[in-house]
């Protein structure tokens, strides 16, 4: 797929400071991700009240997706950003303040958890359309495969970091860290300038929120390859979930590692690091193919590595094969989304994204877990972890089908707002 001239990314000031914001805050979220379970397992030595933490991370996008979409793309989004980052700073700031006083609770952290995920989930509200206006349309998918490539490398760094923070710190006292990334990834976000202003509002009168919810709904649903592309994502984040979720339980059963032995750590890393090829391969990619026809080769590849690693018990191999399917995993779900920023209206992008998200991640991730324990269980740890390449495979039944219905559009058209914008954001960057 040509494309035209793009400004290289680095001569971008605005994306450079939100490079970094993203990277800043990610570092300190991947010490949270492993110093709030700590925290309440510390506290409570409940294992139910532990998952409770992981659930955190995915019902805010159940429980607010909707309103989070209608609210970015109401309000100016780098403001929404800004102050999404400073309350995330002063409720992660809280649980280390309430412990130097003697008074922290499992039921705050547990409120903690949820309430940043929930921040978290408006800041990503904005940054689908955000992006965009930095960089235009072109240069979309190799600015998320910027952005996700840094958050693999410090959510990697992150969680190799949390344990030495954790036995100096106290996993409460670790949490002022990310607290104190978020506020450097407001100053970040406030330091981005030439973003493209919106479009004049109309006369007419600003639609109500249901109605703004309905035509988030009707683009999404009246688009063909969204749908697709919403449908393939969920079944992905399934395979994810289903994946993460019985690790572990891989790990004892099958690769002959127990309890405490540290390479555990090495298939999650494996897993991660894979998201940095991914990263490094989509613009690549999609320098050379539409947004669609990527998806009829890669689903597949990620579907045999899948099966690869559910047959083989030999941890090298295993980790190979992971590294590569985490590769394959990373190119669908930028691929995914820059299309969906590419082929939405500024003006939606909040909603439509959100609700996107809301269906593969909040419904997808939760699920593949819940079916993927629920089938170990019953059969074993094999028939558990295919489940994830089932998914995955039943992903490139779909596209493929699609393709050959001819139901599905070839190029990632995009529409003339939106090209518009990507002229306005280089030329004010030039």
């Amino acid at each position: 797929m040509t494309t035209s001239h793009v400004i290289p990314l680095r001569r971008v000031t605005g994306f450079r400071n939100f490079w970094l914001s993203r990277s800043v805050s990610g570092l300190g979220s991947a010490v949270t991700t492993v110093a709030l379970p700590v925290l309440v397992f510390q506290k409570s030595g409940s294992p139910l009240l532990v998952s409770l933490v992981a659930a955190a991370g995915t019902l805010p996008y159940l429980a607010f997706g909707l309103i989070a979409g209608v609210v970015s793309d109401r309000m100016d989004r780098r403001m929404l950003m800004v102050l999404a980052d400073w309350l995330n700073a002063l409720c992660l700031g809280s649980i280390p303040l309430a412990a130097a006083l003697g008074v922290l609770t499992v039921t705050q952290v547990l409120a903690v958890a949820f309430l940043s995920s929930s921040l978290s989930l408006f800041f990503d509200a904005g940054v689908y359309g955000f992006v965009p206006d930095i960089v235009g349309a072109e240069s979309l998918g190799q600015a998320n495969s910027a952005i996700y490539g840094a958050e693999t490398v410090v959510r990697i760094a992150g969680n190799a970091l949390a344990g030495g923070l954790i036995a100096l710190f106290h996993p409460a006292g670790t949490l002022a860290l990310d607290a104190l990334s978020f506020a450097v990834s407001a100053l970040f976000i406030r330091a981005v300038t030439h973003v493209r202003p919106r479009p004049a509002a109309s006369g007419a009168k600003r639609p109500g929120f249901k109605e703004s919810v309905s035509e988030g709904l009707r683009f999404l649903a009246g688009h063909p390859t969204l749908r697709v592309m919403t449908v393939v994502g969920t079944l992905q984040s399934f395979s994810g979930g289903a994946i993460v979720g019985q690790m572990v339980v891989f790990a004892d059963r099958v690769l002959g590692i127990h309890g405490s032995d540290g390479r555990i750590g090495l298939l999650y890393m494996a897993w991660s690091a894979g998201g940095i090829g991914g990263s490094l391969l989509l613009p690549r990619l999609r320098r050379r193919f539409d947004a669609f026809s990527l998806l009829l080769w890669v689903l597949p590849t990620g579907a045999l590595l899948g099966l690869v690693v559910v047959l083989t018990s030999d941890l090298w191999i295993a980790l190979a094969a992971l590294a590569l399917w985490g590769t394959a995993y990373l190119v669908v779900l930028v691929n995914t989304m820059t299309y969906c920023q590419e082929a939405t209206p500024s003006e939606l992008q909040g909603r439509v994204n959100t609700t996107r998200r809301m269906i593969s991640s909040g419904l997808g991730v939760p699920l593949g877990a819940l079916v993927a324990s629920s089938v170990t269980a019953s059969v074993g740890i094999h028939a558990g972890m295919a489940t994830a390449v089932v998914s995955i495979t039943l992903a490139a039944v779909v596209v493929w089908a699609v393709r050959l219905r001819g139901l599905a559009q070839p190029e990632a058209a995009q529409p003339e707002a939106v090209q518009s914008a990507a002229a306005e954001a280089q030329t004010a960057e030039a």
